[in-house]
């Protein structure tokens, strides 16, 4: 494998290893600091989210592009960003890095390495919820990212932060993500069988954002 593939990915999984930790780890803390204040809670969990958001896409972007989400990486492929070949690896990096962080944020918080949630999150309202969140993430990263690149960071961590409040998911939009937080039986899980709905509805949402910005956006100039 190339050297320069091989740092694309170690980023992939670091960046979503770290964001996973973030959203688990700060979901555990603010469950056991809160109060049993459940609005608190996602308040809490919601800011910590956002700023590694930020910081993550600032650290890792011009390594890998940031993606640190397997539906990120598929409107790229369709937007020919990224070709087939790099896209499975992509997404195994990042599924990996996502497995890496929620085992880690369970261990720092003296939790068992893996314990599946009990957390439902089924019935229509939910995925319709998903497919919403994750529309209004690749719609706001293709809307960004062609004139405002600078902006992408700070545009994906204001949207998520938004999305966790007017979504009743509370927005994971992220299948790789989706997986890792099924292995947390914490604040932010989400019950394993509840997991393939939320990744269906997520990709669905990924492409139909990805096929309308192709038609809003004009095309490049050459």
């Amino acid at each position: 494998m190339p050297q320069t593939m091989l740092r694309r990915l170690v980023a992939e999984a670091l960046g979503t290893g770290f964001l996973v930790a973030a959203v688990v780890g700060s979901g555990i803390m603010a469950e056991r600091l809160s109060g049993s204040n459940v609005a608190l809670a996602l308040l809490a969990n919601t800011i910590a989210t956002a700023a590694a958001l930020v910081a993550l896409i600032l650290t890792f972007g011009q390594i890998s592009g940031a993606h640190l989400n397997p539906i990120v990486s598929l409107s790229a492929t369709l937007q020919r960003e990224l070709s087939w070949r790099e896209f499975g690896p992509y997404v195994a990096a990042q599924i990996v890095g996502a497995i890496a962080g929620v085992m880690i944020a369970n261990v720092m918080f003296g939790l068992s390495l893996v314990s599946f949630s009990q957390h439902s999150r089924a019935g229509g309202a939910q995925l319709l919820s998903e497919f919403i969140a994750t529309f209004g993430l690749v719609s706001v990263i293709a809307g960004c990212a062609r004139h405002r690149s600078d902006a992408v960071a700070f545009a994906v961590a204001g949207y998520i932060a938004a999305a966790y409040w007017f979504t009743p998911s509370t927005s994971f939009a992220n299948p790789a993500v989706t997986l890792a937080r099924s292995l947390s039986d914490t604040f932010t899980g989400i019950a394993p069988n509840n997991v393939p709905g939320f990744i269906v509805a997520q990709m669905i949402g990924a492409v139909a954002a990805t096929w309308l910005f192709g038609w809003l956006r004009p095309p490049r100039q050459t």
